[in-house]
Order: structure tokens, then sequence, then C-alpha cells
């Protein structure tokens, strides 16, 4: 398989990867998938079924500055996602398509896996969470004038943990290895006894 894949660079212009071409451009064009196709022998709507059901994979130009996207599930979708694609569709326009400067894109996507962090959105490789429709304006504002937002939670959680801090698990004895009591015979550390 890797004399199939690292095989010729026909069909990929002066870029031989075509993941590479991807990352780029942003995008991967009909050709690429066909050649992508041909390289690993598998029928081209093979590949075409995967490059259209991941979201890493756009199939034309996407803003160059950033892609935005928000998560439309229902936990998102509950803590204010809808009012997050309103803010997209009034800073950039429509999704799904380039803005008027080619800069931006914006789209709606499944799942992100940041449930417990509702509403956000992945830009560029970065997930922005607890985000507000002010936040999300504020950071495609950054974006425009070339800052780098900082990505992570807006409300100033780590991880996954609530709102405020963590509430449970929080005595420093659980951790610093102060409540803990010698082991003086590790259970089942016993040989077996053998039956007849």
């Amino acid at each position: 398989m890797d004399r199939q894949i690292s095989g010729g660079a026909e069909g990929f212009g002066s870029d031989p990867d075509p993941v590479a071409g991807a990352e780029a451009g942003g995008w991967v064009s009909e050709p690429a998938i066909r050649a992508i196709a041909e390289l690993l022998g598998m029928p081209f709507i093979r590949v075409l079924e995967v490059a259209t059901f991941y979201t890493m994979f756009q199939l034309e130009p996407v803003g160059r500055t950033a892609l935005i996207q928000v998560c439309g599930t229902t936990p998102c979708m509950l803590r204010g996602a809808n009012e997050l694609m309103a803010t997209c569709r009034e800073k950039i326009g429509p999704k799904d398509h380039l803005s008027a400067d080619g800069r931006f894109t914006w789209q709606e996507v499944e799942c992100l896996g940041a449930c417990a962090n509702a509403p956000m959105a992945q830009i560029n490789d970065y997930y922005f969470e607890d985000l507000t429709p002010e936040i999300l304006a504020q950071i495609i504002d950054d974006f425009a004038a070339g800052k780098s937002p900082k990505a992570g939670s807006y409300v100033g959680r780590t991880s996954s943990e609530p709102e405020g801090g963590a509430t449970t698990l929080t005595d420093p004895k659980l951790y610093d290895g102060s409540a803990a009591r010698p082991i003086k015979k590790l259970p089942n550390s016993e040989p077996a006894k053998e039956t007849a």
C-alpha cells in the first residue's frame, strides 16, 4: 500500500501529496479525489463518500483567513448556536459560501464533541467554546484584523469542568498522597490454590 500511495505525482499539479494540497489551499478538488482513488485502487465514489462525510474535507475553496464551523447539534442549539449562526450570516454572508472579500467561510456542522462547553465553533483547527454572539463577532473581527484570538473556553473553564471550576473531588489529599495508607498485601496476590 505504501508503494501505491507514494506513487507518481501525476494528477496533482506541482503537489504530489493530495492531503498537503488540501491543507495548503483548504480544499480538495474533484481531479485530486479522482487521483487519490486511482492511487489507492478504489472506486472514485468511495473516496468521494469519505470526502463528503468528514467536515475536515472541503470540496470547494474556503476563506483564506478562517473557516468557521458552528456546531448545530442539540446541546449547542439549546445554548445559542442559532444566534452564533446569525452572527456569521451578518458578518460573513450566507453559509457554505466565501465572504465577499474571500477571507471567510462559515458552515453548520454536526457534533464536534464539546457538548459540555456549548455553544461552540471550530475555527480553522481550534475549538472556541462557551461562545456568545458578541464574543464570536469579536473573534471574527480579530481574525479580520490579522490577530490570533485565543482558542478554548470563553468563560474561563478548564477542559469540560463546570463553569466556576470543579465542584467535586477538590480535596488536595486525594492527589498529594497524604490520605493514602500503606498497602500490606495486594488483593488477589496469593497464588491460586490447586484443586484436585
